[in-house]
């Protein structure tokens, strides 16, 4: 990396001009920002000039390259199996992430899986799973090597070490309306997951109303730019375009949803939450080179569901405690006879968010017993009055507002209507 001096101003002005910024301007301005020598107003209109005029590949590459550089990097060569990650770009009901990693984990293939929490609408994993008595998110970087080898999954919260320059940029990008943009976007999820050290990985974009990337177009865009980042950084990287305009399975939430994930485990579960989980997981095991195992036995045989109690355990779970419930519910049901045509991901996803199981900022507490349980999905067939949706939260008072979000959000159509659903898995890229 060179350490040229410039100043804020005048990389600012390149990128407002629509130009392109040099490495050295790159290297510079990330840096300088991680330690404070560039002022968050500076950062924050260098963050909208990017996302008005975008970033050549190289560019945006040179950017990740500079947000690792502010921090460590972690090394899994020690280990006797090879490794894959998997990021979710963020849904609702997007439980994925609990079932896959002890799947993969039981086909031979070690998975370390650096997640995050909850912001708004989309759910975190570490606050899904944290609902479980004992459980703790926190590991040394000993500790998790140790599990890798011992278990062969572990999902934990990533360290302040692993690009600092990203934990300040998030921040910033969150309050100054300028998440959406690509090349933040693909430099904040890779810069984190080539630091981590993963020898492959499998990106899970969503596409549709409850995803940051509403059409296939942007979502291809995305992925492509990671793919490219992730290959250039010698890290084999494959990325899925999922739907996400209806939720995944059957509960948003906390507990609810890891009650969910285990039903997958032991082979059950709804049929669009394993589709996806076995999906995933051949994505991961062929990045890995492991092409020899069909995860889909591992979760008729049980050996997934070992690995999951295994994992669980060793980060001071009890994987037969019971998990907390919520103290009220309401329960929400269909308006006239018919198919439930639409369930929308945003609606259900804010609603949840809403009856405390997400967070409006950081340090907010969630709720672990809170969310939403659906009971008909797209498709389905409705009577009049039966239940439709079941809300869940210890503060009676959220109901309000948690309905006030499903307003407008699912439709019922008369008998006999015709549905059509599309496929859940879109497209591949890489």
């Amino acid at each position: 990396m060179s350490h040229e001096q410039h100043d804020a101003v005048e990389v600012i002005t390149a990128k407002r001009d629509g130009g392109r910024l040099s490495d050295s301007q790159v290297d510079w301005v990330v840096d300088a920002y991680t330690r404070g020598a560039v002022a968050d107003e500076q950062m924050s209109a260098l963050a909208m000039a990017i996302l008005l005029n975008g970033m050549e590949r190289e560019e945006i590459a040179r950017w990740t390259a500079a947000m690792i550089a502010s921090g460590e990097r972690m090394d899994f060569s020690s280990l006797s199996r090879p490794t894959a990650d998997k990021h979710s770009t963020g849904g609702v009901g997007d439980k994925i992430t609990l079932p896959l990693a002890p799947l993969v984990a039981a086909c031979g293939v070690a998975v370390p899986q650096l997640s995050g929490r909850g912001l708004g609408h989309t759910g975190g994993t570490l606050d899904k799973l944290e609902s479980i008595p004992g459980w703790r998110a926190g590991l040394s970087t000993e500790a998790m090597l140790r599990q890798l080898e011992d278990v062969g999954a572990v999902i934990c919260a990533a360290g302040d070490g692993l690009a600092p320059a990203d934990k300040k940029l998030y921040a910033l990008r969150d309050v100054t309306g300028t998440v959406e943009a690509i090349p933040l976007i693909a430099s904040s999820i890779m810069s984190k997951k080539i630091a981590e050290g993963t020898g492959s990985l499998v990106l899970d974009v969503k596409v549709g109303t409850g995803a940051f990337m509403k059409t296939p177009a942007r979502a291809r865009e995305l992925a492509e730019t990671m793919v490219a980042l992730g290959t250039d950084a010698g890290v084999t990287t494959v990325a899925l375009l999922t739907e996400m305009s209806t939720p995944l399975g059957l509960t948003a939430g906390n507990a609810i949803e890891v009650e969910e994930s285990v039903e997958v485990l032991a082979g059950g579960g709804p049929a669009d939450v394993v589709e996806l989980t076995v999906a995933l997981a051949r994505e991961m095991l062929a990045a890995a080179g492991r092409t020899d195992v069909d995860p889909a036995d591992r979760l008729a045989d049980g050996s997934a569901m070992d690995c999951w109690r295994a994992m669980i355990g060793a980060q001071g779970g009890d994987p037969d405690a019971a998990l907390p419930v919520a103290r009220e519910s309401h329960v929400v049901t269909a308006p006239a006879d018919g198919v439930l045509t639409r369930l929308d991901a945003m609606a259900v996803g804010t609603a949840a968010w809403r009856l405390g199981a997400g967070r409006a900022r950081k340090e907010d507490p969630v709720q672990a017993g809170a969310g939403v349980r659906w009971h008909a999905r797209p498709g389905d067939a409705v009577r009049a009055g039966q239940p439709l949706m079941t809300l869940l939260t210890d503060e009676p008072a959220r109901f309000d507002r948690a309905l006030a979000a499903l307003e407008g959000g699912y439709d019922v159509a008369p008998a006999g209507t015709a549905y059509e659903p599309g496929p859940l898995v879109i497209d591949r890229v890489g």
